[in-house]
């Protein structure tokens, strides 16, 4: 049986985007282990399990959930934009991460707004 979560779309990219980061952030120095690196990888696996625990209970604790998902969506942008900074990422890489997530925040605000118009 496959939990209700895996189906939502929202899930399945915010899943995606975390495993491109980790992948990328293997790239990071040594030096950024317990640092950047740890803090990009926390806050963007956040993101869908914060989903995935929301989806679970009911429509206002999914709310609450999903606000999570975007405050941890805000993190990421936050250390990403830190990463481009320090040149651990290549203004490509980071553009297209924004971008990712900044749609990825999009439709966290919809299903929120969605939501909120059912309860």
């Amino acid at each position: 049986m496959q939990p209700n979560y895996e189906k939502l779309r929202i899930w399945q990219e915010a899943m995606a985007l975390t495993l491109k980061l980790y992948e990328v952030s293997s790239k990071f120095p040594r030096s950024e282990t317990f640092g950047l690196t740890s803090q990009l990888r926390r806050a963007a696996s956040s993101v869908p399990l914060n989903i995935a625990e929301g989806s679970g209970r009911g429509k206002k604790e999914f709310v609450h959930f999903l606000t999570m998902s975007a405050t941890s969506i805000n993190e990421v942008l936050t250390v990403l934009q830190l990463a481009l900074g320090l040149v651990y990422l290549t203004e490509e890489e980071h553009q297209l991460f924004r971008n990712h997530y900044l749609a990825l925040m999009r439709q966290t605000q919809k299903l929120i707004s969605n939501l909120r118009l059912k309860m």
